[in-house]
């Protein structure tokens, strides 16, 4: 298995040369659909505090963690259990449960319908605070990348500041448990594409994240400790007329010494905001008929088994 071709670049470049940044990170992109993000900003004690947390939520007992499954919720909060979740098309779920956690909306919000409020589990007393602080420091860290792709795309720096300042962003913790033989036939991600716009991924501490080029290989993707991992969703593929691809991508079982160690990770999926009008630009190689945010978002819910 090859590294795919992807060399850190500081997210604070946004800061001090926002064009150099809109090359580098546009480069990235085209090519492969990802980039991998240093000097993000993000604290390393803020990251290990949430990570603590994280593992304390799904060190739980199963009748604990069913007590925080909303049924009919979509998994957009709180828990979905192991087993759940499949890729587009996929036979077998995948290897996993998650806890996601949304924007925090005040009483009366006008998309309060379509953004449930938040629960937090009673058991592990700092999640709501841990989490919660490293949700709002992933939504910062995506707004400055997408300074960067807007300039890139030819845009004003702030294209995408309205539609995405109170979007239905999701924190996704991640529990993949140790691999059984019994499992053999499924992995712990089956090859898929995100929905949203861009994710940001903190580095896991198990191998496993891997994406498929266009000539049909499938490459590891390194992550330096301490970086972000960020791909293109498919609502910016669409809106860019895939000028951004938004790449498959999958998480593969451990190597037999390492299958019985959990993997946990931290993808943020940044989202417009519901009634965002989703329209192609022109340019593009392909095309698609104008859609909501939300109308889209749901559609691929249905397409996953979580509706």
């Amino acid at each position: 298995m090859t590294i795919a071709d992807i060399q850190p670049i500081r997210l604070s470049l946004v800061d001090t040369d926002l064009p150099a940044a809109a090359a580098a990170f546009g480069d990235a992109f085209r090519r492969t659909g990802f980039a991998v993000v240093a000097d993000h900003g993000i604290p390393q004690s803020l990251i290990d505090r949430a990570l603590i947390a994280t593992r304390a939520l799904f060190a739980l007992p199963a009748a604990t963690k069913a007590r925080y499954v909303i049924p009919g919720g979509g998994g957009q909060r709180g828990m979905t259990a192991f087993g759940i979740e499949a890729a587009k098309g996929a036979a077998r779920a995948d290897l996993k449960e998650f806890w996601h956690v949304g924007r925090d909306l005040p009483a009366g919000h006008r998309f309060s319908a379509t953004m449930p409020p938040n629960i937090w589990p009673d058991e592990v007393p700092d999640f709501h605070a841990a989490v919660g602080a490293l949700y709002a420091a992933l939504d910062a860290a995506g707004r400055r990348m997408l300074r960067a792709i807007a300039v890139h795309l030819q845009r004003a720096p702030d294209f995408f500041d309205e539609p995405v300042a109170e979007g239905n962003s999701i924190l996704r913790l991640l529990h993949y448990p140790p691999v059984q033989i019994a499992e053999a036939g499924a992995i712990r991600a089956g090859a898929h594409e995100d929905i949203n716009v861009i994710t940001l991924l903190l580095g896991a501490e198990e191998a496993g994240l891997q994406l498929l080029s266009p000539d049909g290989t499938w490459h590891d993707i390194a992550a330096p400790q301490g970086s972000l991992v960020c791909n293109i969703g498919d609502m910016l593929q669409r809106l860019t007329g895939g000028r951004l691809p938004s790449t498959t991508h999958r998480v593969v079982n451990p190597v037999p010494e390492r299958a019985a160690f959990p993997r946990y990770s931290t993808p943020f999926f940044l989202h417009f905001r519901p009634d965002y009008r989703i329209e192609t630009m022109p340019g593009g190689p392909l095309t698609a008929p104008p859609i909501t945010a939300d109308a889209y978002l749901h559609e691929r819910l249905r397409e996953i088994k979580l509706l």
